[in-house]
């Protein structure tokens, strides 16, 4: 698998869940991504969405952001803007009886906001701008899980 997704096979996705499941199918979506075509790469990145943030986040979620990071930086992933954009879904969504993963999986998204700067600076006009859009939603975010105690 090269240097992108490295470490996803040390994670036990059959373990953990996403919004209908299982996450033991999250390895596969992520390297559809990396590796699909457009077609493909999108589609995955679509069920990674429905999946990991776009109804809430799970503690998949929390496990697939540092490779989500990754394809983000990945030239050769044809989605990247896509990628980005679920970043901040993730952002952006909770699960308030799971306060904890919420927290991990928003400070997964946070910690990556050096990224994000980079990124938002990239050729890419469809990258730029979700970079962008993600910076700012970085450096406004406020929720009350993520709030110190």
């Amino acid at each position: 698998m090269g240097t992108v997704l490295k470490g996803m096979s040390r994670v036990r996705w059959q373990d953990l869940t996403h919004a209908y499941g299982s996450a033991g199918d999250v390895p596969g979506r992520l390297s559809r991504v990396a590796f699909g075509d457009e077609r493909t790469s999108a589609s995955a990145l679509s069920d990674l969405g429905r999946w990991l943030g776009e109804l809430a986040v799970f503690d998949a979620t929390v496990e697939a952001v540092p490779f989500l990071w990754d394809l983000a930086v990945t030239d050769s992933v044809n989605s990247r803007s896509g990628v980005v954009e679920l970043l901040q879904a993730i952002l952006e969504h909770g699960n308030p009886p799971q306060i904890a993963v919420q927290r991990a999986a928003h400070r997964a998204v946070l910690d990556g906001k050096s990224t994000a700067d980079m990124l938002a600076r990239e050729e890419d006009a469809a990258l730029r701008a979700a970079a962008a859009n993600l910076v700012t939603a970085i450096g406004s975010h406020v929720c009350e899980s993520c709030r110190p105690a």
